[in-house]
């Protein structure tokens, strides 16, 4: 079986609080609104470590109580997950020419929100950040057609094949730019031994048109299903960081995010895709992660952590098996990536392990 949404609601989670003995404490807060749209997110402006560590040492005069930091913190858990309007990353149809798979991109600004009453101008492909999964096996052939309706020219790259160089998607040097109402079309066979997770985003203005939306995922799978390891569910969790709420998963921030979600005895698999600027050391509380592939590679040794550091480009991909019940915290270990006074937000998720 193969999941890449969850049906996880406020509701099943606060029933999950519930078992774990926050469930009254919970109930005792009042209904939340949504934070409106122009209000300043609730991370700190400087997300730098050391200034961080620094202010822990020394609280400032001005720092909420106890109390009122728990109300605050309390309040952004009872939100998750948060309902907000698109989303991304999401598998796309393609149709058949003979003996090619055909797909259709569009790359257009939109509204996105991000966080709940949180919206940006984001740059998209068909209207959702990340990008649609384009997905298919090895030794197929694609035709992309890609279509520009942004203010600025752009050109797609295909991060991880390997192919022609005519189509890799880097303007002026493999190919001219895609103008704003102009098109091109990217054709080029999958080859053998390519499988596993890759990407694909803008390579023209790309630490503005990326950062802002222009990402997505490429998943190639084997022709011969059996040299990967068996799963039961399946995830994909494209990290960004910049102007989509500061530090995004699938282009939403905590509380927005959306929960990964196993049976007890079930194995997942997780594909990490960082296509923001910075590190992100993912951490998985309770449960181990066994790595084993990355940038689409499988691992000659696969090894086991709880925390995997993920630099700008890489992909890995890693099972986990669902041995302990509960909702487990799953978040960016730089911690202001993550965490504030105010609560969580940004590159904070859960994995909710069902008895």
């Amino acid at each position: 079986m193969e999941f890449r949404t969850s049906s996880f609601t406020r509701r099943s989670f606060a029933g999950l609080l519930g078992l774990a003995g926050l469930g009254g404490a919970a109930s005792a807060l009042g209904p939340n609104t949504s934070t409106k749209a122009n209000q300043e997110p609730a991370s700190p402006p400087a997300h730098d470590m050391e200034m961080g560590a620094a202010s822990a040492a020394t609280a400032p005069s001005d720092q909420p109580s106890a109390d009122e930091m728990d109300r605050m913190h309390e309040a952004g858990m009872r939100l998750f997950p948060a309902r907000t309007e698109g989303l991304g990353g999401q598998p796309l149809a393609y149709e058949m020419d003979g003996d090619v798979k055909v797909f259709q991109l569009t790359c257009k600004v939109v509204k996105w929100e991000f966080e709940p009453g949180k919206f940006m101008d984001a740059w998209t492909y068909n209207g959702v950040v990340p990008g649609p999964e384009i997905r298919a096996t090895e030794g197929d052939k694609v035709r992309i057609y890609v279509k520009n309706e942004l203010p600025q020219s752009t050109g797609v790259h295909w991060h991880g094949l390997m192919l022609p160089n005519s189509m890799d998607g880097v303007p002026f040097m493999t190919q001219p730019p895609i103008k704003p109402g102009g098109s091109f079309t990217y054709e080029f066979q999958l080859r053998e031994g390519n499988a596993g997770a890759h990407m694909y985003h803008a390579h023209h203005n790309s630490a503005f048109q990326v950062t802002n939306g222009l990402l997505g995922p490429f998943i190639v799978d084997p022709k011969d299903r059996s040299t990967r390891p068996k799963h039961d569910r399946e995830y994909t969790l494209v990290l960004n960081d910049g102007p989509i709420g500061g530090f995004s998963i699938n282009g939403k921030s905590f509380p927005a995010t959306h929960p990964l979600t196993a049976k007890k005895g079930e194995t997942i698999l997780i594909r990490y895709m960082n296509e923001g600027l910075m590190i992100h050391p993912m951490h998985l509380h309770g449960m181990p992660m066994t790595v084993f592939a990355q940038d689409g590679y499988m691992l000659p040794q696969p090894y086991m952590c709880d925390t995997l550091n993920i630099a700008p480009g890489q992909r890995f991909e890693v099972l986990v098996h669902a041995t302990e019940p509960g909702t487990w915290a799953f978040h960016c270990h730089i911690l202001s990536h993550a965490e504030s006074e105010h609560g969580m937000f940004g590159m904070v998720t859960a994995l909710i392990v069902e008895p």
